[in-house]
């Protein structure tokens, strides 16, 4: 392209000068856009278009019904939907920040669709706008004002909080020549503030009263508000720009239409000239032209000694990205200023949220992003899980790898076969819980002199199977001895059984407590055998002391419960876990519910939640979730009895990406409560929370 046509691509408005490039050949057919009520989504999001039913449109090849349709920026259709949604005309549409479609009809019914037109939300403005319809509206990020036929005015400051606020009355006789809102965000009062068009000035209209602005300065055709909330463009009547404080304090620009002969200067330094073919680059649609300036900034580094050189790097990995977006088939025609704002971790997110599965891909390894860690709440274990589900054994062993939490990622290798690793991981992780459920799958899985060398290389796991096996497994455990040339251990074990012999003949090998003594055990037996003649029922002897106490529990001998209790020093925690699952057991709702009253649990209110819902009681089970003090407990026990929205509330408080990652999966086939949590984990996104 010659210089001459590119310099006549610009236009100069004031002190600057701007240009307005061809970015798409649009890939739609047959869609007029003067016959369509259109709205297009910032960052380059998607293109929303509907046959606009206030207008007389000759029908061509088409249908009579009008489809709600979403196309990419490039013009290629992502998905369409018939509209038959009641209410009236659609006086206007918009995306929210979330990427959510919201529609208004006139009789203030607002619909929500996501990217692939599915119906996920609608509410209602209130009776005032169903009995006045809806003429106007005005939307921002995430909520929007409207204007009645009896211009009353009302504001839904927050779409994710549906509620209609009515704006204090400003006696409109007729509609306004233009509105601007100003977002709550910005304003001192916290509340939206909307500007109207009325007359010679303006006025601001908020909850609770009227205010009269910039007397004189009109009339306005047209007002927008900055992305700050701090200033205010409009068109005068007369033709005349106008930049303007929000509060008509001062006119900080006027233009008019007369053409403007100042000369921008050329800074004649080196080192800034690169500078600025570099960020010309970047701000360059164009991919020729990103060349063109991006070798001329590379011959002018050249001769800059202080020139930091990563800065081109940077650049042309920014904009190999930028250009594989704004591709037609991909259709996000992103500027860079968007890109930098938006972030490459939302960015993908978007692409992956719009099926471009590989793109996103691509774009996470070519930036060193790890694309499991982009999406929020995505934990390697779900991954690892389903990827074994599927067959694809080895890959689950490579995702697994990277699982951060040791309780999730040594179950999943047990159950995949990597005993070896799952050991190894337990050992480091210095849980013992987690090396004991190791060693129990081993011991059970293989013969036992393998057994024995697996453990005998590693001190820890050794150290715990001697002390488990000298309560319980005294005959396993001379086996290990013997295997290993340990002849004196084995020694000591058989003086021991002597001696105990020796001293009192009942006493028996592996006897069923934890630190077993003959004569507890004797007087385990003497009550089981007591409870078996006073309940005629042959179910206690030889049972463990929690056996014992849950099976009275279960034949409502709440009394012999607490007396075993008691003679055995069981722990409150202890007795409150056997209480609280025997009386499930029997479903005696009313004496759990009791139980859970008498003081505060000790073991917290999590294990009656699981009692309940083990038993598909799900409304005894939402008795105990609202009291749950941890906010991830709340939303997995809202998941695991079916309630998305309550679990969705709950995991927002929790601020936890990986909670909400988990908790869209338990939710896969329901694609209203899938939406709710990308769209959780998108405003997590932009907060930098991971």
């Amino acid at each position: 392209m010659a210089g001459v046509s590119v310099a006549a691509e610009w236009q100069l408005l004031y002190n600057r000068y701007y240009r307005k490039p061809e970015l798409y050949q649009m890939q739609w057919k047959h869609v007029d856009l003067t016959r369509n009520k259109v709205a297009c989504a910032p960052f380059g999001g998607p293109i929303a278009a509907i046959r606009d039913d206030a207008k007389i449109v000759q029908l061509f090849a088409e249908s009579a019904l009008r489809k709600l349709r979403i196309f990419t920026s490039s013009g290629r259709l992502i998905s369409e939907t018939v509209w038959k949604n009641p209410g009236g005309r659609l006086i206007g549409m918009s995306w929210s920040d979330d990427q959510i479609l919201v529609c208004i009809t006139q009789d203030g019914t607002v619909y929500s669709y996501d990217i692939h037109a599915e119906l996920i939300n609608t509410f209602s403005l209130g009776k005032e706008c169903f009995e006045s319809s809806v003429v106007e509206c005005v939307f921002w990020g995430n909520g929007v004002v409207c204007i009645n036929e009896a211009f009353g005015i009302f504001a839904v400051p927050d779409f994710k909080n549906p509620r209609a606020v009515k704006l204090a009355d400003c006696n409109l006789e007729d509609l306004p020549h233009c509105i601007a809102v100003i977002e709550p965000q910005y304003t001192m009062s916290g509340n939206v503030e909307v500007l109207l068009g009325v007359g010679d000035h303006v006025l601001l209209v908020e909850e609770d009263g009227v205010q009269q602005l910039g007397v004189g300065i009109g009339p306005l055709q047209k007002m927008v508000v900055s992305r700050t909330g701090k200033l205010l463009a409009s068109f005068t009547h007369d033709g005349r720009l106008l930049v303007i404080s929000t509060d008509f304090s001062n006119i900080i620009f006027e233009y008019t239409c007369e053409a403007d002969e100042n000369l921008r200067l050329i800074r004649s330094s080196l080192p800034e000239a690169v500078e600025a073919c570099i960020d010309a680059a970047g701000y360059e649609f164009d991919i020729s032209q990103q060349r063109t300036l991006l070798r001329a900034a590379s011959y002018g580094q050249a001769f800059c000694s202080q020139f930091q050189r990563e800065h081109i790097q940077e650049m042309c990995k920014t904009l190999r990205v930028l250009n594989a977006v704004r591709h037609h088939e991909i259709g996000i025609p992103l500027s860079i200023q968007q890109y930098k704002l938006l972030t490459p971790s939302v960015l993908i997110n978007r692409l992956i949220n719009a099926h471009n599965y590989l793109l996103a891909l691509r774009i996470s390894e070519y930036l060193g992003i790890n694309r499991l860690k982009i999406c929020k709440g995505i934990s390697y274990a779900a991954v690892a899980t389903h990827a074994d589900k599927n067959g694809r054994r080895k890959l689950a062993a490579m995702l697994v790898e990277h699982e951060p939490h040791s309780s999730k990622q040594i179950p999943l290798l047990l159950s995949i076969g990597e005993e070896d690793t799952a050991l190894v991981k337990a050992i480091e992780s210095g849980d013992t819980d987690l090396v004991y459920l190791v060693l129990f799958h081993i011991w059970q899985k293989r013969p036992s002199l393998e057994f024995f060398g697996t453990i005998q290389a590693r001190p820890l796991a050794r150290d715990l199977f001697i002390n488990y096996a000298q309560c319980y497994k005294h005959e396993f455990l001379k086996d290990f001895f013997l295997s290993t040339g340990q002849l004196q251990d084995v020694a000591f074990l058989l003086w021991k059984e002597s001696w105990e012999l020796a001293k009192n003949p009942m006493a028996s090998k592996g006897s069923p407590l934890h630190g077993p003594r003959t004569e507890e055990h004797a007087k385990l037996l003497r009550i089981q055998h007591d409870l078996e003649v006073t309940t005629k029922q042959a179910i206690f002897v030889d049972s463990s002391i929690s056996d014992t106490i849950r099976t009275c529990i279960v034949l409502g001998n709440h009394r012999a419960a607490m007396k075993v209790k008691t003679e055995f020093k069981v722990s409150e925690k202890r007795w409150y876990w056997l209480k609280v699952f025997a009386l499930a057991t029997i479903r005696d709702w009313d004496a759990l519910e009791k139980f859970s009253k008498e003081k505060r649990p000790p073991i917290g209110y999590r294990p009656f939640v699981e009692a309940c819902v083990d038993a598909d009681e799900k409304g005894e089970a939402l008795k105990y979730i609202t009291k749950l003090a941890d906010p991830r407990e709340r939303a997995e026990a809202y998941a695991r009895i079916g309630m998305a929205k309550e679990a969705a509330d709950a995991a927002s408080q929790a601020k936890d990406g990986e909670l909400l990652g988990r908790l869209k999966l338990t939710f896969a086939q329901n694609a209203a409560a899938s939406s709710i949590f990308d769209t959780l984990r998108d405003r997590l996104s932009f907060q930098g929370v991971s």
